[in-house]
């Protein structure tokens, strides 16, 4: 265990902050996801995400001497070489812009399925939980490398690396719910989610064919746009409330 020094307190404390934000857009790509189960599947399958999450990046980071082999150049095409962590983050990255985009379409036009078939069975039509999970698992996969080489780039300490996820993971435990929730009752949340996703897939395969974009462009952006909506659900609800009180005063 490490030792308790304010320079390693001011490691842990700065390292768990950076995890937990960078912890972020897996909450919420998880909390899109387990919105399409069955209510009493959802929770469960929640905290199986964000527990395989924990695990695989405790495992990384006892495997540091192989994350390293993965920046190491396997090929390269028309001069641009590419690296084991290169191929995770492009097929990731991928994944993402294909997921959002398609999870955009189905919330702007609808689900095929239901017009189709909705009006005949009157049933809703849910994945399964080991598909969702699946698809859970390898965006952990994902974020979990990102997450792990920029805590082994701040800190040198394996013992602070793992004190530090397994607060922030729990800290993710906690607001999971209240995030799932909050992006559930709001539509426009919820699309605006889907586009941050959207961004950090392009983000991510930028970053594997070598170009370097600061998260905190990213960040400031995602703060900016959420910023704005929730000025504009206050001013609907606002809006809202005046249009009653003035049908009432009419009558």
């Amino acid at each position: 265990m490490f030792e308790l020094t304010t320079e390693s307190l001011t490691a842990l404390l700065t390292l768990t902050a950076l995890e937990t934000v960078l912890g972020i857009d897996n909450i919420i790509f998880i909390a899109i996801l387990v919105a399409k189960l069955p209510k009493e599947h959802q929770k469960r399958i929640q905290n199986m995400g964000i527990g395989l999450a924990l695990l695989i990046r405790i495992g990384l980071l006892f495997s540091i001497s192989w994350i390293m082999t993965l920046k190491e150049p396997l090929f390269s095409v028309l001069g641009q070489p590419f690296s084991g962590r290169d191929l995770i983050l492009l097929g990731g990255g991928l994944f993402l812009i294909a997921k959002s985009t398609f999870e955009i379409h189905h919330k702007v036009e609808g689900d095929p399925e239901i017009h189709l078939h909705g009006a005949e069975s009157g049933m809703k039509k849910f994945p399964s939980p080991s598909m969702m999970l699946g698809q859970i698992l390898l965006l952990d996969i994902v974020f979990s490398l990102d997450s792990v080489i920029t805590a082994v780039g701040m800190v040198s300490q394996v013992s602070i690396m793992v004190v530090a996820m397994v607060i922030s993971m729990v800290i993710m435990l906690v607001a999971a719910g209240s995030i799932s929730g909050f992006v559930e009752r709001h539509p426009t949340i919820k699309i605006l989610a889907l586009s941050f996703l959207l961004l950090i897939g392009v983000m991510l395969v930028g970053e594997s064919f070598g170009a370097h974009i600061s998260k905190g462009y990213i960040y400031f952006a995602m703060a900016f746009s959420l910023v704005v909506e929730v000025l504009n659900m206050r001013y609907r609800k606002k809006s809202s409330s005046i249009g009653i009180l003035s049908e009432k005063g009419q009558r």
